[in-house]
């Protein structure tokens, strides 16, 4: 639908009447050519647009603004089926935009505070059904209602062609008003997202239950089922919230999604998918931390189980500078002992459900064996004359100690955790008390 001019009231029709005022007051013939000759001598861009017209577009822009939705269902098909209420706030958008060409056209340097504030509602509001890319066609196809109607509301040719230009440039600066608007928008739903971001892994870290942690997830789009892996490590000096920002580009990369936070001179990071070892985690990931150490908790099987991977990758962080020569990235199941001996209660079951139990269902002489390889240093021969068995049956009982328990004690570090998985064989009677 056009908008009818013949509709609006002909007694006004100031910038008419304006022009008959002055055909008819008693100016020299001089002074009127003097007039006439300067007014030619503006080009179309740069002659302005009477007062009277722009009061004339602020009066009826409420006409103006319906018309150009009725227009727009007629152009636009997403536009057709967005509920009323949206409706009607794109309405007051392209009202507010009508009044601020009218000052603008005066001012081009003022703000557009009406629109601007009216934009904003957009993305808070209409965002849900409207994209960037959406509000870009209903800005376009509005201004190409305006640059049939608009100047058939002038009274002669300068003026038309002077709202035509200003219609030009003023779409100019409604573009990219809106996009401010939207990029601002992002810019608050990044924050948001990182702040949700660090509370969520503040509450794994915690333990909180699942339906914390799910509200949570569900806002940042985690999905709950993945199986995930906690990795501590420290941060990357003077990055800041960058840190946070470079593992979700390298998590991207490697087709994982990744929560993170920085907690002073820890950085934590929820990795999605499975690493059954330390030595798979991808390079890229790795290089987001700073150069030391970077544990990995175990890999679990959802959200829910988080907090363990999280509980023993930070005890493992914290314990990890007991092992001066420890890998880079290292399991947190490779500082049982360092864990065991901060007082991590977790690690010490851990080494008795996985070694010490497996042993002493195994061969009495098996346990036995191992102890005495243990007391005498590693030496073979030693350890045989003590059991009085040829040494040959020392060297079988140690590949048994490995088959059954996956360390093998001929290596000097999976001794070292033998040993103290012995010790605390030993002591577990006790400990039960």
């Amino acid at each position: 639908m056009i908008f009818e001019l013949d509709s609006i009231d002909p007694a006004d029709n100031s910038a008419a009447n304006e022009n008959s005022a002055a055909r008819a007051s008693g100016s020299s013939k001089t002074e009127t050519k003097s007039v006439r000759r300067r007014k030619s001598d503006e080009s179309p861009r740069t002659r302005p647009i009477s007062d009277a017209l722009l009061r004339r577009f602020t009066r009826y822009s409420g006409r103006l603004s319906t018309e150009a939705v009725h227009w727009l269902e007629t152009q636009l098909t997403f536009f057709q089926v967005l509920p009323a209420d949206q409706k009607a706030q794109i309405h007051l958008i392209i009202q507010s935009a009508i009044r601020d060409f009218a000052a603008w056209t005066k001012n081009p340097d003022a703000e557009l505070s009406d629109t601007i504030a009216a934009f904003k509602l957009l993305p808070g509001e209409s965002g849900s059904s409207l994209s960037l890319q959406e509000t870009v066609q209903l800005v376009r196809s509005t201004l190409d209602y305006f640059e049939l109607v608009l100047p058939r509301v002038s009274h002669n040719e300068g003026q038309r062609n002077a709202t035509i230009t200003a219609l030009l440039r003023y779409g100019r600066e409604l573009g990219f008003t809106a996009a401010a608007v939207y990029a601002a928008a992002a810019e608050n739903r990044g924050s948001w997202d990182t702040r949700m971001e660090a509370m969520l892994v503040d509450a794994i870290i915690r333990g909180d239950d699942m339906a914390d942690l799910n509200s949570g997830s569900a806002a940042l789009n985690w999905d709950t089922t993945q199986p995930l892996t906690v990795i501590v490590g420290l941060p990357k000096a003077n990055l800041g919230i960058t840190a946070v920002n470079d593992i979700h580009l390298a998590a991207t990369a490697d087709d994982r999604q990744a929560l993170a936070v920085v907690q002073g001179a820890r950085f934590v990071v929820v990795l999605s998918g499975s690493l059954p070892a330390a030595t798979m985690i991808p390079q890229r990931i790795l290089e987001t931390f700073a150069d030391g150490p970077v544990v990995l908790g175990p890999t679990v099987n959802n959200l829910s189980q988080a907090p363990q991977s999280a509980a023993e990758a930070i005890k493992s962080f914290e314990a990890v500078a007991a092992w001066p020569n420890a890998p880079r990235p290292v399991s947190a199941v490779d500082l049982l002992p360092e864990r065991i001996l901060a007082g991590d209660e977790t690690a010490r079951r851990t080494l008795v459900d996985t070694v010490v139990g497996p042993l002493r269902a195994a061969d009495a002489s098996v346990e036995e064996t191992l102890h005495a390889y243990i007391e005498h240093g590693g030496q073979v021969e030693a350890c045989a004359r003590e059991l009085f068995v040829h040494p040959n049956t020392v060297r079988y009982r140690l590949r048994r100690v490995a088959q059954i328990t996956q360390y093998d004690p001929l290596r000097p570090r999976d001794s070292f955790v033998l040993r103290i998985a012995l010790t605390l064989g030993r002591l577990a009677p006790h400990s039960s008390h």
